[in-house]
């Protein structure tokens, strides 16, 4: 089982958040993609959606979680099941911002609702949908 060390995770920023990938394909083997979102007070992520289930675990901060036309507001120890296929878009706290951990499946794709642009260092195309670079 091999060990990932700190100084071997991969930063992504994005707008409105760094993903920090603990776990990935490329990053020790996983069949599972692992990483830290930390989003500074009141940042929002752009409407999307994503082809597979994740998992995030609150452990700093707060969000509003706007998923699938319902709104959900997350705290620490909070752990959210985003179900595959429903649009979601997440605030960060206005005061504490919001850092959580996220695992999904290592294939999984993202596809924007809507208008919503993506830059491309924060994904790769892969036919109508996204490879976000932290699951890479």
């Amino acid at each position: 089982m091999p060990v990932i060390r700190h100084a071997e995770s991969r930063r992504t920023e994005t707008p409105n958040a760094v993903m920090t990938t603990l776990a990935s394909p490329t990053q020790g083997g996983s069949g599972q993609a692992v990483w830290r979102v930390d989003m500074r007070p009141g940042q929002a992520g752009p409407p999307h959606a994503i082809d597979a289930e994740q998992v995030w675990t609150v452990l700093d901060g707060g969000a509003t979680v706007e998923l699938d036309g319902e709104k959900l507001t997350v705290g620490p120890g909070d752990t959210l099941v985003i179900p595959a296929d429903v649009p979601r878009r997440l605030s960060s706290d206005q005061a504490a911002g919001f850092v959580a951990i996220v695992v999904a499946p290592a294939g999984m794709r993202a596809y924007v609702v809507g208008d919503t642009r993506v830059s491309a260092d924060c994904a790769i195309p892969d036919g109508d949908k996204l490879l976000p670079a932290w699951v890479a």
